[in-house]
């Protein structure tokens, strides 16, 4: 049981990752294209420029999309994580001690699935993995394969 729950790692990595980076990518689609309803519930978005919701909006829709496809995806999911490390610590932390309290539940989740990608990377069925598999093929080098293991 534990080697095929071990062989199938990379592909509940590369799940994990696409669904984290899309749900990740929606909180950004809110305040930037006021989809789902948006900021205020009728459509409304943040104002551009805006300090921080522009700018996280931005980094969530940007660093949800790359990771979702898996595209730069360690590098994406670092500038993501500590993003929502400042979200937690300097917008929901000073309003009480727990995530549960100050409605930061999202922002601390968010900050540690994509710091866990920071060092897992994308897994299967990522274009990061695609992409090195097609320049090891072109430069008639063997396919670098590292799996995922505890």
């Amino acid at each position: 049981m534990n080697g095929r729950l071990t062989s199938a790692q990379p592909y509940a990595l590369g799940l994990f990752r696409m669904v984290v980076g899309l749900l990740f990518a929606c909180h950004g689609a809110v305040s930037l294209l006021g989809l789902f309803g948006g900021t205020n519930g009728n459509g409304g978005t943040v104002g551009t420029g805006a300090w921080p919701g522009w700018y996280a909006a931005v980094i969530e829709l940007v660093g949800g999309g790359l990771v979702l496809l898996g595209l730069a995806t360690r590098a994406a999911a670092f500038i993501s994580s500590g993003a929502m490390a400042y979200a937690y610590f300097k917008v929901h932390q000073p309003e009480a001690l727990w995530p549960i309290e100050n409605h930061g539940e999202s922002a601390a989740i968010y900050c540690w699935a994509m710091f866990l990608l920071i060092f897992t990377g994308s897994g299967a069925f990522g274009l990061d993995r695609l992409l090195a598999r097609r320049a090891s093929a072109r430069d008639g080098q063997p396919a670098e394969h590292t799996p995922v293991t505890a």
